[in-house]
């Protein structure tokens, strides 16, 4: 029976992925795709099909599979099915350095990217060593993120005040989506989204440990402090990684890895796996709708997250406090 669900979910992304491809704009028909795809086409099709949509349904594919596997893992790994990457401070790291980059460096946008991911790692750096202080325990993390985020939005805050004209690029970068993506983010970010992935699956047994308690982690022989420690720097360079090529585009952790749970009772791996590959779809529709129900304008895909994210947020804490009461 598992057997069976992965591959119908590996036939969806690949169903998925194609419509994605062929379905577009005007300007290109289906046959023509085709034509580009064994070598024929004119050098405007091929412009349109290999250098903006495939590079698009790429980065959706890896930003829809890292996003949703870093929500997986700190819900994992804190045992809090709320918990999601903007509660550890990561967007809002990211967003500073990309201000911070758009501040010393304007109009120059090729080094957004990178100074997304940085600002997520540092963040996630400051996170770990602040909670290593107090046992590295679930309230700890937690608490240090709300902590760290709330540092990072008042430097923001700061910066806006000072230098306003750097608000532009940090709106856009904000809303989150595929429109303005850049081929070089792409080969940056998804080899280190394809390893890490690799390394989450490889170190989930450990999650399922963890999911025990503390203390039966620990009488198991599970260092808690260090796998807690390197689950949190997983989801960090995931959720790192995808903000380097598609912007904040928040809820996409707590949605998916939430729906996961309502029909999947599996360990972790494979877990993992359904979570990637459900959050990459769900993306790659996302985008699609973006793209295509107001052409010529486009929708961000982060907007449609958000719409649908916040109803799902507010669901989760009413069926928890009702459980609670229960």
């Amino acid at each position: 029976m598992k057997k069976r669900t992965y591959i119908l979910a590996c036939l969806i992304l690949l169903v998925t992925a194609a419509i994605s491809l062929l379905a577009g704009n005007g300007s290109i028909s289906s046959s023509e795709v085709f034509d580009c795809l064994i070598g024929g086409g004119t050098a405007l099709q091929k412009v349109i099909v290999f250098r903006i949509r495939i590079p698009r349904i790429v980065a959706a594919t890896a930003s829809g599979a890292a996003l949703s596997v870093s929500g997986y893992l700190l819900q994992k790994d804190l045992n809090n099915s709320l918990a999601s990457p903007g509660i550890l401070g990561i967007n809002n790291g990211a967003g500073l350095f990309v201000l911070l980059y758009a501040c010393i460096f304007p109009y120059r946008y090729g080094g957004k990217c990178l100074a997304a991911f940085l600002g997520a790692l540092l963040v996630t750096s400051a996170i770990y060593a602040l909670a290593s202080g107090t046992g590295m325990s679930k309230t700890s993390v937690v608490l240090s993120g709300v902590a760290v985020s709330a540092f990072c939005l008042s430097l923001i805050d700061i910066i806006i005040s000072l230098k306003p004209e750097t608000v532009a690029d940090r709106a856009a970068f904000q809303l989150g989506g595929f429109a303005t993506l850049s081929p070089a983010s792409v080969v940056f970010a998804v080899p280190v989204i394809a390893v890490v992935l690799i390394l989450s699956w490889l170190f989930a047994p450990s999650l399922d440990i963890l999911i025990m308690g503390d203390e039966t982690a620990g009488g198991l022989g599970v260092n808690v402090k260090r796998y807690r420690g390197a689950f949190i720097f997983f989801a960090a360079i995931l959720s790192g990684a995808a903000v380097s090529m598609c912007g904040i585009i928040g809820f996409l952790g707590l949605i998916v890895s939430n729906v996961l749970k309502l029909f999947y009772r599996g360990n972790g791996r494979g877990g993992i796996l359904l979570c990637a590959v459900s959050g990459s779809v769900f993306l790659m529709i996302c985008d699609l709708l973006g793209r295509n129900l107001v052409f010529p304008y486009e929708i961000p895909c982060g907007l449609f997250l958000s719409i649908t994210g916040a109803p799902f947020m507010i669901w989760m804490l009413i069926k928890k406090r009702k459980r609670l009461g229960a």
